[in-house]
């Protein structure tokens, strides 16, 4: 009965050693969000739009534990543009509170800070990502069938901490 527990014992541990390993080095590159961001870390240039052209990249938000998703980066002079879905998720939920994070893009990774922009002052920046029709319906992420406006998405600015 004993080498049973034990046997069970192990199998436990040797399933979660798995899965925190697949989590932490698999998952960042897939649609499921990973922990780890990977890269160089990379001084941040004075315009980011030398170094990049839009296209998907990652970014770590700040908090524990660190948070790595897939976004749309749009170099701008200061930073990056990230936009997503109105729709409460977990990641610009995470950038409000510990905006401290990272973005990285090809193999650079840079520290940068997350800023929400509000209002009709984050039009610029959403045409700059997403173009120019603002009342284009856009989905996002893996929900299907669900769109809003573009006016109404969430607009981040990553700029060098």
């Amino acid at each position: 009965m004993a080498n049973k527990k034990k046997i069970a014992g192990i199998l436990v541990a040797v399933v979660m050693v798995v899965a925190a390993t697949t989590y932490v080095f698999i998952t960042p590159y897939n649609r499921i969000a990973g922990v780890r961001i990977g890269g160089t870390l990379t001084p941040a240039p004075d315009d980011f739009t030398t170094i990049a052209e839009p296209g998907i990249g990652k970014i770590k938000t700040g908090g524990f534990p660190p948070f790595v998703v897939h976004v749309v980066l749009v170099p701008y002079e200061g930073g990056f543009i990230t936009a997503t879905r109105p729709d409460g998720g977990y990641w610009s939920a995470r950038a409000r509170i510990a905006p401290d994070g990272y973005a990285r893009f090809e193999d650079k990774t840079f520290a940068l800070k997350a800023t929400e922009i509000f209002g009709e002052e984050k039009y610029p920046y959403l045409r700059k990502w997403g173009g120019e029709d603002l009342d284009r319906q856009m989905t996002g992420g893996v929900i299907v069938g669900v769109a809003e406006p573009l006016r109404e998405w969430e607009v981040f600015l990553w700029t060098p901490r």
